[in-house]
């Protein structure tokens, strides 16, 4: 495995339009990789459109053939990179998925994945939501590798299921990325507790990309996008506004851990174990 990797993470403001919102994330893009020397790059959950129910249908695209898919693979192939693209709503027959695609350094597709747990929440008064309503859920979990790194992918709501991050650590994955768009009610409480208990869980590297905080929004977005390491400690996090965070993620670290503190080797399978019923 390459020992380090620097990663890039893109706390995106919304638009009005969809191609002002491409246009803004390929801009910035273009400027972390110029002033950070990102390899690899992550926007955030949502981040082309409206966070709604009542808009996902109106603005989903196919993937990898839609307007932001293409705009995406060009920008990766153009700076050599690895692009997490966030999540916007695909297109597939009749129905909407909320999906995060991934593309490599010459621009290939390398893959997607649909979230596999809805945000379905009721807090009454506070905050609901209910993806069900429109969405359709993913049933498959998605790894890629950038050279020995594997990395897995999961979407906000994902990550609150430990079993969930348990079947990528069991997968090999080193590095977990959660494109993420958390309320402001459950984000203090909540945002950087689980990407530290994932991360320390499974003696990993975990990132939540939120989008920038917009009080404008029916759905207002807590932000704050984290960035975890195995220890589970926060290695960076950013605040409510658009912001670039960056860090060289070295992964030695998971080695080191998982010899210093081998709770990932020590589960006691003869009692109970955890497998994926693909």
């Amino acid at each position: 495995m390459a020992p380090t990797l620097r990663i890039a993470l893109l706390q995106l403001d919304g638009f009005p339009t969809k191609k002002e919102a491409i246009a803004n994330a390929i801009n910035l893009i273009r400027t972390v990789v110029k002033d950070k020397r990102a390899q690899l790059v992550v926007l955030p959950e949502c981040w082309n459109s409206t966070y709604s129910t009542a808009e996902f249908a109106r603005t989903a695209e196919f993937i990898p053939k839609g307007e932001t898919s293409v705009a995406l693979s060009n920008v990766a192939s153009e700076l050599g990179i690895y692009l997490i693209g966030g999540t916007f709503p695909e297109k597939d027959g009749d129905k909407l998925y909320n999906t995060c695609p991934v593309w490599g350094p010459k621009g290939q597709f390398m893959g997607k994945y649909r979230k596999m747990h809805l945000f379905d929440m009721d807090i009454p008064g506070v905050c609901t939501f209910k993806e069900s309503s429109v969405l359709t859920a993913g049933n498959q979990f998605f790894t890629f590798n950038i050279g020995e790194l594997k990395v897995g992918l999961g979407i906000c709501y994902d990550q609150r299921f430990a079993e969930f991050a348990a079947v990528y650590q069991q997968l090999g994955c080193d590095l977990l990325v959660f494109p993420s768009a958390f309320d402001v009610f459950t984000g203090p409480m909540h945002f950087e507790l689980i990407a530290q208990a994932r991360a320390l869980d499974n003696s990993m590297f975990v990132v939540l990309c939120s989008p920038a905080r917009d009080v404008s929004k029916d759905y207002v977005v807590y932000g704050y996008s984290t960035i975890c390491d195995p220890w589970g400690r926060v290695v960076c996090h950013g605040k409510e506004g658009p912001t670039m965070l960056s860090a060289e993620l070295d992964f030695n670290v998971c080695t080191e851990i998982r010899k210093q503190i081998p709770v990932v080797y020590q589960k006691r399978t003869d009692l109970y174990e955890l497998h994926t019923l693909e």
